[in-house]
């Protein structure tokens, strides 16, 4: 048995991991050790983010062929997909494992495969090596929550990993989950060729979302062809002659592909956090704003902790921890301005707090509104569904919210942190200058409503 010691020992490699070493070793001077079991880099570059982004983009070109292309004066056969070819294209995207261990050794860290356990508070095992440190980050991610659906363990179901690597495009897929990760790949099979239908348990698609931009992305996926089946789920599942046969609301569905899209479930089964001390919910790791644990000098970030589950987010966690370690304590973590989006077509992006959000905090709530389809930009596409949506304090005309269903939302929304994080007012935003044609001067036309 082998032994070392490290200023930090962060368990896992993905964005809060590698965000939180870079940052210690590079203001700290720390000595860090990274250990990963599954994937180095993590989930975002190598099966989520990156290359699901990658289908998307590859979906939305052939959407616009199939439907502007003519109109547009290009003349081109119906488009059609080889997805073994679209796959090795998202694969060359991706860096290969071996690059990213050479990439983190060389960044001067201690580079540790294999499944970590802790064996106390300050000590790790790994295999036959133990490593001890004072201050020890756990982001080891998180996968698939797989639901409790009667006979699902005796069909093959995918995921968002899985998924991508389909080398045939399914005849019909049923999503279960109506949140951003079923949304997408709902659009993307059902653009790629897919029978799709959806089934989420809650009374609209994209739970955080703003109920009227929830309601636009809705009317624009059923727009094409997706079926959209809400407040329910799947009440059992079966091996069929011809698929996979599943009950939703009484009717039996029989489908090529099932995908599991309906939450996520943190990875510490294996770190014996039990034996520690330290606390996991539902959620993940227990954590407080400073990112700490119920343990003292263990800490948490990213998708393993409970929280928003964003690459973004991950990092930022990440800095809050290596803060908090190697700093005074005095920075917490802040969501009050943070942009999100899903990544459909039209997007939906937002930032601040939802219209039902404000009114039950106790705000003075008034909210403006423009459709999408008055936007000159969003005319060349023939856009029916999309809109901007404007929350803000009628008593100081503060801007609270900002919620928008169109292309190009990501961007939009996330221009605006800086905005809502100052305070702006309604006010400000109609009174900026803007681009023309844009989609981003919605967002101006919205804001002028309040005058």
């Amino acid at each position: 048995m082998t032994q070392e010691t490290y200023d930090l020992i962060v368990l896992g490699a993905g964005s809060a991991a590698r965000d939180a070493a870079a940052r210690a070793a590079r203001e700290h001077e720390a000595r860090v050790a990274l250990v990963e079991s599954t994937r180095w880099g993590g989930s975002c570059p190598n099966v989520a983010c990156r290359p699901t982004k990658a289908y998307l983009v590859a979906a939305e070109l052939m959407h616009d062929v199939a439907y502007h292309a003519a109109e547009r004066g290009i003349d081109l056969p119906a488009p059609s997909i080889d997805l073994a070819r679209t796959r090795a294209w998202k694969d060359s995207l991706i860096r290969p494992q071996e690059s990213w261990v050479e990439l983190l050794t060389n960044a001067g860290y201690g580079v540790y495969p294999g499944e970590a356990m802790f064996v106390g508070t300050r000590t790790v095992r790994i295999g036959d090596t133990l490593l001890t440190a004072d201050r020890i980050l756990i982001a080891t991610g998180s996968r698939t929550a797989v639901p409790s659906i009667p006979g699902i363990e005796d069909v093959d179901w995918i995921d968002h990993v899985t998924a991508l690597e389909l080398e045939e495009v399914p005849e019909s897929l049923l999503v279960v989950g109506g949140g951003p990760v079923g949304l997408e790949f709902a659009q993307i099979f059902s653009r790629f060729g897919s029978q799709v239908t959806l089934v989420n348990h809650g009374p609209q698609i994209a739970a955080r979302a703003d109920a009227d931009a929830a309601a636009e992305l809705h009317a624009a996926l059923e727009e094409e062809g997706i079926e959209i089946v809400l407040g329910t789920g799947v009440q059992a599942l079966a091996r069929g002659d011809k698929g996979i046969d599943a009950v939703v609301q009484g009717r039996t569905l029989t489908v090529s592909h099932l995908l599991l899209a309906s939450g996520r479930k943190p990875n510490v089964e294996e770190l014996g956090l039990d034996r520690i001390g330290v606390q996991v919910a539902l959620g993940g790791i227990v954590v407080d704003g400073h990112q700490r644990t119920t343990v003292d000098g263990i800490w948490a970030g990213g998708d393993v902790a409970a929280g928003p589950m964003f690459t973004p987010t991950a990092q930022y966690q990440a800095r809050v921890a290596i803060d908090d370690m190697f700093g005074d304590g005095s920075r917490t973590a802040d969501y009050s301005a943070l942009p999100t989006a899903i990544f459909t077509d039209p997007e939906l992006g937002a930032i601040g707090l939802t219209e039902a959000e404000a009114v039950e905090a106790g705000f003075s709530v008034d909210v403006v509104r423009h459709p999408l389809r008055l936007v000159t930009r969003a005319q060349y596409i023939g856009a029916k569904q999309g809109l901007y949506k404007i929350v803000f304090d009628s008593s100081n005309r503060r801007v609270l919210g900002v919620h928008v269903v169109s292309r190009g939302a990501s961007d939009i929304v996330g221009s605006l942190a800086i905005a809502l994080q100052l305070g702006a007012k309604i006010d400000d935003f109609a009174d900026v200058h803007h681009v023309y044609p844009s989609f981003a001067e919605g967002l101006k036309a919205a804001a002028e409503q309040a005058a």
